[in-house]
């Protein structure tokens, strides 16, 4: 490995951590550079050493861990032009002389990293307090101009704001105001776009680009997107539990992969060039064994209840549709209160007007930004939150099921016809439950056998995701956080349901067990004839499962289409904006960063006049294609005008 112009080298770095009974190596002997000016990305899995290594080179591991090996950073003023932040004391003057000043870091989730008692403008003038002799005026006049770099369009408002008042991706700018600050040489980004959209990771990613070449600033990237790597990176460095497995140029890595963790990390990701059937390689398959789970089912129900396989539950000519949604809207007020009166009350229509069917065997996709009512829509599904206006039937094989109406016996019949996997496996399950608790949980509420069957389904249910009975007395935080979405999708399924709402189920997770996750909601799929609605912002993950595809923009449906079509002629903007802002992890396909809007996909002003609802939205109506594809438009529009 070079050194004369290298800006941060590693070497034989080691990095383990005291637990009861031995230790964790959890970075094993790793070697990689970083050169002045260029963005390399260190690439694995969750648990792989990525973060480890970053909080090494900060200085900000935790005290029970223990460091071997080098980290050498380009330093004019030390002896030899190089000094090891290893040998550092973490909470010495001269390691805090290097963090936040000469390495910039941004952490993963905004939310958590920033302090909710202080303003925005307060903790990014902080790191010119400490680091530079500048007085209040020129602080605050630094750090609106960095608040205006940064993206925000009125940076001194935004500086007496609070994180609660930001959006996702205006925290994550505040964020990296607060890391570039004091215009480091070096920026560590820990996974910078995870928790955000297609549309704001674009954006984000564009401005990484632009300040990196503002400030000629060298870019640590740490991230399991191979999309973003091969539109940002230079050089990439693939890592698996701690060990460097692979290291090149961008070119090299992605033209020319060697190592077989590597190629397996390529062949678990979703894109849109996969062919009908073809089937996402996880690095570790989930074997699914449903058959015991049917034998339980077929003896739980009705002797007139058809066994819950494909075959058996085609629909009849007519009644193929399993959830019909009509004119459903939902509206939050809001009130702005002061010390001594109270604000006008603010209207917010978070659903409007929202129709579509799913038909029983199915899987209809959702997608669309944060905010634009995915979520809100599918807690009306599931009864969590009343509709204002529609209406919303089940027909279940047990008969139809008014939603808004059910109470009593017919609502308790919803709740085991209708079940939802949750976006977080990590909140979604209670801590102090085991798994066979969670699991027979269901069971016990709607008095489904005794204790001993309900043990049996327990088991019927692990073996159905992948797990066995050894884990039933375990809580669910010794399991990985495939292995928690694993028993979200087992305690869906205790019940036998017959739609699954899945909102972002696999949002949270590496490629390699999205990929696994992905597989396995496939197979139930197959097995138990299930329906799902698969809500998510990641396009490339809703043309891997879906069968139609719905795109949600502030709480309406703007287009609806059989996914073959809706993926290869989309007619409204918004479609086109968020399939333009999906990194491909194909360096000759790169983003077109000038073409993406600033604005963001749902800004109307940059629409086609024949999809923008002038005035009011009543001007707007569901405009017929054919061949199923929908598209909200103007009333007034030619329907040429729209064709793909």
């Amino acid at each position: 490995m070079t050194s004369g112009g290298d800006l941060l080298r590693i070497e034989d770095l080691s990095v383990s951590f005291a637990m009861f009974g031995g230790q964790i190596d959890a970075v094993r002997k790793a070697s990689l550079r970083v050169l002045p000016g260029k963005v390399t990305a260190l690439v694995g899995e969750s648990g792989s050493g990525k973060s480890v290594i970053s909080q090494a080179v900060m200085g900000i591991l935790p005290k029970s861990a223990r460091i071997g090996g080098k980290i050498l950073f380009k330093d004019e003023t030390a002896p030899g032009g190089v000094i090891d932040l290893a040998a550092l004391a973490p909470e010495g003057a001269d390691m805090r002389a290097f963090r936040g000043n000469r390495i910039g870091m941004i952490f993963q989730e905004p939310m958590t990293s920033l302090s909710p008692l202080h303003t925005i403008g307060d903790q990014i003038s902080e790191s010119l307090r400490i680091h530079r002799n500048v007085d209040k005026p020129g602080q605050r006049e630094q750090t609106e101009e960095m608040l205006r770099l940064v993206g925000f369009p009125d940076p001194k408002r935004a500086f007496g704001m609070y994180p609660f008042e930001l959006s996702g991706g205006m925290r994550q700018r505040a964020m990296i105001a607060m890391a570039l600050i004091c215009k480091p040489s070096l920026l560590i980004a820990d996974e910078p776009t995870t928790a955000l959209d297609v549309t704001i990771q674009a954006q984000i990613l564009q401005l990484l680009k632009d300040l990196q070449s503002t400030f000629n600033m060298a870019v640590l990237l740490i991230t399991h997107d191979l999309g973003i790597v091969a539109n940002m990176a230079d050089e990439v460095v693939v890592i698996y539990h701690g060990e460097i497995m692979e290291a090149g140029s961008v070119e090299d890595i992605f033209r020319n992969p060697s190592h077989p963790y590597l190629k397996g990390l390529m062949a678990a990701v979703p894109h849109f060039d996969m062919k009908p059937g073809e089937r996402l390689k996880a690095l570790r398959e989930v074997p699914v064994n449903v058959e015991s789970l049917i034998v339980r089912r077929k003896g739980e129900r009705a002797p007139a209840r058809p066994l819950p396989r494909v075959e058996d539950t085609l629909p009849a000519p007519g009644e193929d549709v399993l959830l019909s949604v009509r004119h459903v809207g939902k509206t939050f007020s809001s009130r702005k209160s002061g010390w001594w009166k109270k604000g006008e009350a603010h209207q917010y229509r978070a659903v409007d007007d929202v129709s579509f069917d799913i038909r029983r065997g199915e899987c209809l996709g959702l997608v669309g930004e944060s905010g634009c009512g995915k979520t809100t829509l599918s807690k009306i599904l599931m009864r969590a939150l009343s509709p204002d206006t529609g209406s919303i039937m089940l027909n279940s094989a047990d008969g139809p099921i008014d939603i808004r109406e059910a109470h009593g016996k017919s609502l308790a019949k919803l709740r085991t016809r209708m079940q939802m996997i949750f976006q977080d496996p990590v909140s979604s399950l209670s801590p102090r439950m085991t798994v066979q608790n969670i699991l027979s949980e269901p069971l016990e509420i709607h008095r489904r056998g005794d204790p001993k069957s309900r043990q049996q389904t327990v088991k019927a249910l692990l073996k159905a995701i992948g797990l066995n009975e050894r884990h039933m007395n375990r809580y669910p935080h010794s399991f990985s956080g495939g292995q928690r979405q694993r028993i979200g999708i087992a305690r869906a399924l205790a019940l036998g349901p017959e739609l699954l709402i899945c909102d972002e189920p696999v949002s949270a997770l590496d490629v390699s067990v999205q990929a696994q996750i992905l597989n396995l909601l496939k197979d139930l799929q197959a097995e138990l004839g299930l329906t799902y609605l698969f809500i998510s912002h990641n396009l490339a993950v809703v043309d891997y499962m879906a069968d139609r595809i719905a795109v949600m923009c502030a709480g309406r449906i703007v287009e609806l289409a059989p996914r073959e079509q809706l993926m290869r002629a989309p007619v409204h903007p918004y479609t086109k904006a968020l399939l333009a802002a999906v990194p491909f992890p194909d360096l000759d396909r790169p983003l077109d960063f000038v073409a993406l809007n600033a604005g963001g996909a749902s800004d109307k002003k940059r629409w086609n006049a024949a999809f923008r609802p002038g005035e009011s939205d009543a001007g707007l109506a569901p405009a017929d294609l054919g061949n199923g594809h929908w598209v909200l438009a103007s009333r007034n529009a030619d329907v040429k005008e729209l064709q793909p």
